[in-house]
């Protein structure tokens, strides 16, 4: 992603210069609405597969309502804008053992990848491209977050500008109405639902490929214990089948026990009926030869049996 110079440069040299720890990390200027902390919980909580699997080595830092210091200013914190959500890749998410207080540019050498605004007025505020001072064009000239997203969940209005160029270029719509997000490679988009009890419009993201919504924490363990039931169903469909298919074989290794056992039998009775038939026929042929002599001896003593 090509990344507009800043227009406001900050010191070459920043030894002298304060770091997060020294910087306010509150503004009491900031007027808060009880949507932001819960839409940016869920964004957050979605997100955190996908952050995982980007960053094995959990190098990213993700922060809602964290100022971004991108000069050093009398006031300070008109050098400090805070967006109500912002994603930095590459950088710890601590330094020196601390959690982060704010995002100090000119202590980093990683401009935010994204930096998002929930509409809680009219707009203008967040539309402000008025130079060095407007959010619009802070976020764009100065900060130079490769995108922008505003986001209205009043009038469920969501903008996407990607940083190319020469600025800030509005990005189009995919054909399911939502915003491809290429570093995350996730779509956002709006959602009308239930978090925690509060049923509204949310920003949430998109998987591009599948076009699935990231889970929630809650709805990736409702998703993990139907796909534990399901293999625990095909364990036990598969455990029943495979137990019919027991009984069947042992049914079939009887029957053919009990085949082979009677073709025993009856080969064995088989050959003791031809044992007894040629008995039989011993006896007739002996029987017959007995009655050839006796004839024969009658015949010699002059007597005719058949007269």
């Amino acid at each position: 992603m090509e990344m507009v110079q800043a227009t406001l440069q900050p010191p070459l040299s920043t030894g002298g210069l304060p770091d997060h720890t020294q910087l306010p990390d509150e503004d009491p200027s900031l007027v808060h609405n009880t949507h932001e902390h819960p839409q940016s919980n869920l964004l957050t909580e979605c997100l955190l597969p996908q952050l995982a699997d980007l960053h094995p080595d959990r190098n990213y830092f993700v922060a809602a309502d964290v100022g971004i210091y991108f000069e050093y200013t009398e006031p300070v914190l008109d050098g400090c804008r805070v967006p109500d959500w912002f994603y930095v890749p590459g950088v710890p998410p601590m330094l020196d053992g601390e959690l982060r207080r704010s995002y100090v540019l000119w202590k980093e050498l990683i401009r935010p990848a994204i930096v998002i605004e929930y509409i809680s007025g009219d707009g203008s505020e967040e539309h402000d491209r008025t130079p060095r001072k407007g959010k619009f064009w802070i976020y764009e000239r100065v900060i130079a977050a490769g995108y922008y997203i505003i986001f209205d969940p009043k009038k469920r209005s969501l903008e996407v500008f990607c940083l190319n160029g020469n600025g800030y270029h509005e990005v189009p719509t995919t054909e399911a109405g939502r915003y491809l997000i290429k570093g995350l490679n996730v779509e956002v988009g709006i959602w009308d639902g239930t978090y925690r009890d509060i049923t509204l419009s949310w920003l949430r993201v998109w998987d591009p490929n599948t076009g699935k919504l990231l889970p929630l924490a809650e709805e990736r363990a409702e998703i993990a214990e139907m796909a534990l039931e399901e293999t625990r169903s095909i364990v036990v469909e598969h455990a029943t089948e495979l137990e019919a298919r027991g009984k069947r074989i042992e049914a079939e290794r009887r029957r053919a026990d009990k085949e082979k056992q009677l073709a025993k039998e009856q080969k064995k009775l088989a050959k003791e009926q031809k044992k007894r038939a040629d008995e039989q026929q011993q006896r007739a042929d002996e029987q017959e030869k007995m009655m050839a002599l006796l004839l024969a001896k009658l015949r010699e003593a002059g007597i005719d049996p058949t007269s």
